[in-house]
């Protein structure tokens, strides 16, 4: 009998020596396969095995497109030196902590923590995706005083806490396992938690003390004008808005009510690893390969990337595009995340648009690499011409609805009003 999501949790710190896990899927805990972990010094090792079960399940899948379904086991290891996130295959780093949720729990248990710690002590009600991991008594693991998911009530509390987190200020422990736990595996190194609004969960952003424009209300922003022109984007909303900090909520897209949807990053997708870069059409031929609809799917990801193109979005790496499961081993592209007008003059993606070509934002590679994307060249120039119009005609009447006006307002105009801009209207 499958455990049920009322199992008692086991709390569990790092130690020397051999751990495991046995990894589950979704509220109903199916047993996916098991993980097992290793440390010794600077190096980090872990074996990952799928259950037989689930091998010759229906439902069974493969989690990730490195990790085919079967009985040989997969192994990933950190290297002497290297970085200790590589001792995990890329789908369980995708349900781990970045910058931010990292930085929490070190906060929290200290340093020293192994990557399985980070994997497993992270809360299990707020982790990315669908994984669960359980002990061998199928009792799920998580962190020491684990406390429940905040509600929108509670958005000032952990504005005022994470404010303090930044500033290197004192924090009660039962504040940091709150941040800890709101916290969760989601990515960025910005302050964030994750909040609750009735049963489904939204990211809450918040303000950093390094922020020179008001970020938050500029995202909500751009991703309402994403939706405006036709892309397919969360719902999104300011929380707060009147005041000087307000905070942006974002709805998670891997959460339908308390159903968990799997996931998988951009970045696991393209097997990448380290540093490694890919390219838009790197992730065109992963669509074609594993997507449930692939021609929707790509001409969406190809009018994101001519949207990122002609807003100045920098910020496109592969941990910034993700796929959620779709059923029948299939992927489907996620929603738009993560995309932050950046007024720079010499603008360059982090995802390069053809593979071995330049970084640049360049709207006549993104229209050389439509035939990848199965776009004919007179709906790839439509599609980019109408693009433009509509995001000319309504960025700065949606930027005045958050609340962005005046200077800066006047500060954003170089990320909209540029030369590929005004290629797309002349198409």
């Amino acid at each position: 009998m499958m455990p049920s999501d009322q199992s008692r949790t086991l709390r569990r710190r790092s130690a020397p020596g051999p751990q495991e896990a046995e990894v589950h899927l979704g509220r109903s805990l199916l047993h996916v396969g098991k993980l097992r972990f290793s440390f010794d010094r600077n190096r980090q090792f872990s074996e990952f095995s799928y259950d037989q079960g689930w091998i010759g399940d229906s439902r069974g899948f493969a989690i990730a497109p490195d990790l085919p379904l079967g009985p040989a086991p997969f192994f990933a290891s950190s290297g002497r030196g290297g970085d200790q996130r590589e001792s995990l295959p890329g789908v369980l780093q995708d349900a781990a902590p970045d910058a931010w949720g990292r930085m929490l729990m070190q906060r929290l248990y200290g340093s020293g923590l192994s990557e399985f710690d980070m994997l497993t002590l992270t809360d299990d009600t707020t982790r990315q995706g669908a994984l669960r991991f359980c002990d061998g008594e199928q009792r799920i693991i998580t962190g020491e005083g684990a406390v429940p998911v905040p509600q929108l009530i509670d958005l000032e509390e952990l504005q005022a806490i994470s404010a303090s987190i930044e500033r290197g200020g004192d924090v009660s422990n039962q504040a940091l396992r709150q941040m800890a736990g709101a916290g969760g595996s989601i990515g960025g190194a910005r302050p964030k938690a994750n909040v609750l609004d009735a049963d489904q969960l939204w990211i809450a952003k918040f303000s950093s003390s390094g922020d020179a424009s008001p970020v938050e209300r500029i995202e909500v922003a751009t991703l309402k004008l994403a939706r405006a022109v036709g892309l397919n984007a969360p719902d999104a909303r300011l929380m707060l808005e009147r005041t000087a900090h307000p905070i942006a909520l974002i709805r998670r897209f891997d959460r339908e009510g308390t159903a968990r949807i799997p996931y998988i990053s951009a970045r696991t997708a393209l097997e990448r690893h380290g540093t490694e870069q890919g390219a838009y059409t790197d992730l065109a031929q992963f669509i074609r390969q594993h997507s449930d609809n692939p021609l929707a799917d790509l001409r969406e990801l190809w009018a994101r990337m001519v949207f990122t193109i002609l807003v100045s979005n920098t910020d496109d790496h592969l941990k910034n595009h993700g796929f959620v499961y779709a059923g029948d081993g299939q992927w489907s592209l996620s929603q738009l995340f993560d995309v932050n007008p950046q007024p720079e003059r010499h603008r360059l993606l982090k995802t390069a648009i053809i593979e071995g070509e330049p970084f640049s934002a360049s709207l006549e590679l993104a229209l050389e690499a439509a035939v990848f994307f199965n776009l004919p060249a007179d709906e790839a120039r439509g599609l980019a011409r109408m693009l433009a119009r509509q995001i000319k005609d309504n960025w700065r009447e949606i930027m005045r609805n958050y609340g962005v006006t005046g200077t800066e307002l006047r500060s954003l105009e170089p990320a909209f009003e540029h030369e590929e801009m005004e290629r797309a209207l002349n198409l």
